[in-house]
């Protein structure tokens, strides 16, 4: 590592879950799944996130799997990268977040998103029309849902209620202390970071940019995590906390690469592909763990986060996924100045 590079403060990773295979009432790839973060506790990982998808073979309901998860965990953070809102009911949203938070011993990391803009005509007809333009109904959801998991009142109760007396305010329940602090949003674009600083949010920046604006990927989300960390500090009494996701090969020998070659190909075909297309991808460091180590030191995104998040390739064998794992705990992360155990529950302050 260089003497300029900042180590992450926390090491994360982001997982594909498939709900295949399923026989006998199983899913091999949901069990495949709890075992990768069993195998991410072992490592010393601090978080473990899952993607959350819909209409596809990966994982579309993340709480009972994070539950699960959290049943063969004892030290983990379980976390969404990310959950898409647009889908969501965000006061049930709430309500399921709190009693996963309560379930885990405070340990849930939720990452929300806006959705699918480019494919509503699709989704809508799964999960029916929203009303006026995406960008709204995004906000009026967040919104809701961060009322909601402050405990903030939501209804006032009538003469009909069986449970409270008229003129009771209500909010949800549970709610779970310090799971407000603890909820962030994935940004693709300056804008977005802002607008995340803006409602005391945490930052989360994929591996993709959706915004071309002249920089370099890595420049680009230095930019937007200043930009959130400066709009955070006007509204929030609290920490701001930025990750970044980045993507690794690891391989040590010819038979190793050959397995990952066309993760390899495809870094190659995006880097070298449109000029003209309005997002950046983010390049791959590949090679040994010291090559990839020495990759990531002059990262100036990750320099300024306060987490590395190690995106792990869908569609792979689970051996090649867990050995990307392991070199990234065990040779990749403690050359940045990672350890085990001394970033373990940190974060934004409970």
């Amino acid at each position: 590592m260089t003497e300029t590079a900042r180590p992450p403060f926390r090491l994360g990773f982001l997982a594909f879950v498939e709900h295949s295979g399923i026989e006998g009432g199983r899913s091999r790839g949901l069990e495949e799944g709890l075992e990768l973060f069993e195998l991410a506790e072992e490592l010393g990982y601090d978080v473990g996130y899952v993607r959350h998808r819909h209409l596809e073979h990966y994982l579309s309901a993340p709480v009972p799997f994070l539950a699960a998860a959290g049943q063969r965990t004892r030290r983990l953070r379980l976390g969404t990268s990310v959950t898409p809102i647009r889908f969501e009911d965000p006061v049930r949203l709430a309500e399921e977040a709190a009693t996963l938070d309560l379930l885990t011993g405070g340990r849930l990391e939720l990452g929300l998103s806006s959705g699918y803009s480019d494919n509503e005509g699709t989704f809508s007809q799964a999960y029916a029309p929203i009303e006026g333009g995406l960008r709204e109904a995004v906000d009026a959801r967040v919104e809701r849902f961060i009322a909601a998991v402050e405990g903030r009142t939501l209804a006032v109760a009538d003469e009909k209620v069986p449970f409270a007396e008229a003129g009771t305010e209500l909010p949800v329940q549970p709610v779970s202390p310090g799971l407000r602090r603890r909820i962030a949003y994935g940004a693709g674009s300056l804008a977005s970071a802002r607008r995340t600083g803006r409602q005391g949010l945490g930052l989360q920046l994929s591996t993709l940019n959706t915004e071309a604006t002249g920089l370099s990927f890595e420049e680009a989300q230095l930019a937007s995590i200043e930009a959130y960390r400066a709009e955070h500090a006007r509204v929030a009494g609290w920490a701001s906390h930025a990750s970044v996701s980045r993507q690794i090969v690891p391989y040590a020998n010819a038979a190793e690469q050959a397995e990952v070659q066309w993760l390899l190909d495809r870094d190659a075909a995006r880097q070298g592909g449109n000029p003209d297309l309005p997002f950046q991808f983010g390049r791959v460091a590949s090679g040994t763990g010291e090559r990839i180590a020495e990759a990531l030191a002059g990262d100036v995104g990750l320099r300024a986060a306060d987490e590395l998040v190690i995106a792990l390739p869908f569609d792979h064998p689970s051996d090649v996924v867990r050995r990307i794992l392991t070199v990234a705990a065990q040779e990749v992360a403690p050359a940045l100045g990672w350890a085990p155990g001394l970033t373990a529950g940190s974060g934004a302050p409970a």
